[in-house]
């Protein structure tokens, strides 16, 4: 027997025996772990924190302190008895509110009497015009016909009365809207289209048999009219089909899309026509379009979806949002707003200076322009097929639902947008602090998180561990609460406690105490959180409701922004008055107040110290918006 065959044998049989002990090993440990579960275990109940209501001397509803509570700058503002009592004026819908020095006297000091602290000022509304003189921007003289003086400047009133009165003003601008849909005429955008946000938007056509040239225009809005004279239009629903004129066809499709029966204007009477359970119309207004029904979609012709992609400016879209959104990666529009922000910060002793929520992009399909193209090239690091890698849309047939797909990039197209904006905001804060150190800089957000990859907009702390699917590692660094001294989030909710919420019937997560807790734990001590309310939702209501939601909004957050002035407010001042009774300064106007929180938060991450999970329940989609 050869040395080598010894060897072998030696090894076999020692790794025989030690696959032996890591089976008895392994065998005990399971025993053990089976055996150990099997023991009584004698758990403690969960402590359960007093009860905390801001406004002892108000009704307040059943609240959820034990998550309510939790946080640095909850306990620090609490102990300090600070709370942010902030109210919102919108620039153009309060215009004659503010267009005289007299009424600006008389409202600032109705706004301190009722206990109010903070008062925010819009002055740049979405359509890019500015209640101040600038240099750069021009200056709103009339809205809806309310006028403001072309010589009268608003904010420097504001700004005195707000410094005789002891407030603090914050100052809000739109940064990336330069018009409205309203008023196509006006904004500094409204005829540049090279600023414009550019939209992938998808095409529609029927097409007929697998033909390409067989193929029309079909409008992507089901029961209503036309996009443009010549497209075709789907109806489901027949009592939104109207009189046709001459010229105009209609066929009824079957839930196979085969064309069952083709109608001319004259014969076709929608009154009498019981549509299949399955069944569309398809009706074309225009003698062309008629003329292709007539020739193309005659009886068993099989019809199809057929999809492709254009790329146009936001202005060209009949049904786009009112603001006219423009490129945040375009040089101009970028240098435009940073040089209206230095304007402000040179000329204004403001305490603060808040973006609204147009600091975004327009929408998941914006911006698609070469510019933005060329940039995520050059980020990525190849070349893109555009916007296929990025997504595609899709529809359902037949009632036109769209979706976008995601392509092999789309990941990466989230996080890119979040870091441009990201980045933008960081540069134009040392712009800010450059020009007036003492200037606070925050951001106006919805409350509804799972929105805002659409947008770009990540306004979440960058250490933020949350269970969402865009929420990649590399999504979370471009969270911008650690920039910025506060943060507002929209808890736009009539219902104030998730007790509340089940009590009614109705989801827990659409209320002021589930959105504000989550909004204080996504910014996670980063910053100053203030959960925003909105009046229009209380309206036919009773007081009582908006002092429930006050409570709810200051025991989750550090304070409260109300919206907003023009919302009927004679009618909730006496509500004000009576909850803000005893008088508070905001978090904001402490000086050395964030740094402290930010400095026992970072020890608390250089100790190792676990947190709980982040609770996000399910909220209504464009809340806060």
């Amino acid at each position: 027997m050869g040395p080598s065959i010894v060897r072998n044998r030696t090894t076999c049989a020692a790794r025989s025996t030690t696959i032996h002990v890591f089976v008895v090993l392994l065998t005990l440990f399971v025993f053990q772990r089976r055996a150990f579960s099997q023991v009584i275990l004698d758990i403690m109940p969960p402590l359960m924190p007093n009860p905390y209501v801001p406004f002892p001397h108000v009704v307040a509803p059943v609240l959820d302190e034990a998550r309510n509570g939790y946080g640095i700058a909850q306990r620090l503002s609490r102990e300090a008895g600070l709370q942010g009592r902030i109210l919102w004026i919108d620039a153009t819908a309060n215009l004659e509110r503010i267009n005289t020095a007299d009424k600006i006297d008389v409202l600032v000091k109705k706004i301190k009497e009722v206990g109010f602290n903070t008062i925010v000022l819009d002055i740049k509304p979405i359509v890019g015009e500015t209640l101040y003189p600038s240099q750069i921007a021009t200056k709103m003289t009339e809205w809806k016909g309310r006028l403001l003086p072309k010589e009268f400047d608003p904010l420097a009133v504001m700004l005195a009365k707000a410094k005789l009165n002891k407030l603090s003003l914050l100052v809000s601008v739109n940064a990336f809207s330069e018009g409205h849909a309203h008023f196509p005429e006006r904004g500094f955008a409204a005829k540049r289209t090279e600023y414009q946000t550019v939209l992938c938007e998808p095409e529609l056509r029927i097409r007929v048999d697998g033909l390409e040239e067989a193929a029309y225009s079909v409008s992507d809005r089901p029961n209503q009219p036309p996009r443009t004279p010549d497209d075709l239009v789907v109806y489901t629903d027949v009592s939104k089909l109207p009189r046709l004129n001459e010229g105009g066809m209609v066929v009824l499709l079957d839930n196979s899309y085969r064309v069952t029966a083709q109608f001319q204007s004259h014969d076709f009477n929608p009154a009498v026509l019981q549509l299949p359970a399955g069944s569309v119309l398809i009706v074309g207004f225009t003698p062309a379009a008629g003329s292709f029904i007539s020739d193309k979609l005659k009886p068993n012709v099989v019809v199809e979806l057929m999809v492709s992609h254009t790329f146009v400016p936001i202005s060209q879209r009949v049904d786009r949002q009112i603001p006219l959104m423009t490129n945040p990666l375009n040089p101009a529009v970028r240098h435009r707003i940073r040089n209206i922000i230095t304007e402000i910060a040179h000329n204004y002793d403001v305490d603060g200076l808040l973006f609204d929520d147009r600091l975004r992009f327009a929408s998941i399909n914006a911006d698609m322009s070469d510019t933005t193209r060329e940039a995520f090239e050059k980020w990525i690091r190849q070349p893109v097929r555009w916007p296929e890698d990025v997504f595609r849309w899709e529809f359902t047939w037949p009632t036109l639902q769209r979706r976008v797909v995601p392509g092999p990039l789309y990941d990466q197209w989230l996080t890119f947008r979040a870091l441009v904006l990201r980045n933008w905001l960081a540069e134009t804060i040392q712009t800010v602090k450059k020009e007036r150190p003492t200037m606070q800089v925050g951001t106006y957000v919805g409350s509804w998180y799972p929105d805002y990859p659409d947008v770009g907009a990540n306004w979440a702390a960058d250490d933020l561990q949350v269970g969402l699917r865009f929420h990649t590692d590399a999504f979370r660094r471009t969270g911008w609460a650690n920039l910025v001294d506060m943060i507002i989030t929209g808890c736009y909710y009539p219902t104030a406690s998730m007790r509340d919420a089940a009590d009614a019937g109705i989801s827990i997560g659409e209320t002021v105490e589930a959105a504000g807790q989550f909004s204080n734990r996504a910014v996670n001590d980063q910053s100053i959180v203030y959960a925003g309310i909105a009046l229009d939702k209380f309206k036919g209501r009773q007081k009582t409701d908006l002092r429930k939601v006050l409570q709810a909004a200051c025991a989750t957050t550090q304070g409260v922004m109300v919206f907003d002035l023009s919302h009927d407010m004679d009618q909730w001042w006496d509500v004000f008055a009576d909850v803000f009774r005893v008088p508070s300064d905001a978090p904001h106007m402490n000086q050395g107040f964030l740094t402290k929180v930010r400095e026992q938060r970072l020890q608390q991450k250089v100790i190792g110290l676990q947190e709980p999970p982040v609770i996000l329940y399910k909220g209504a989609s464009g809340t806060g918006f």
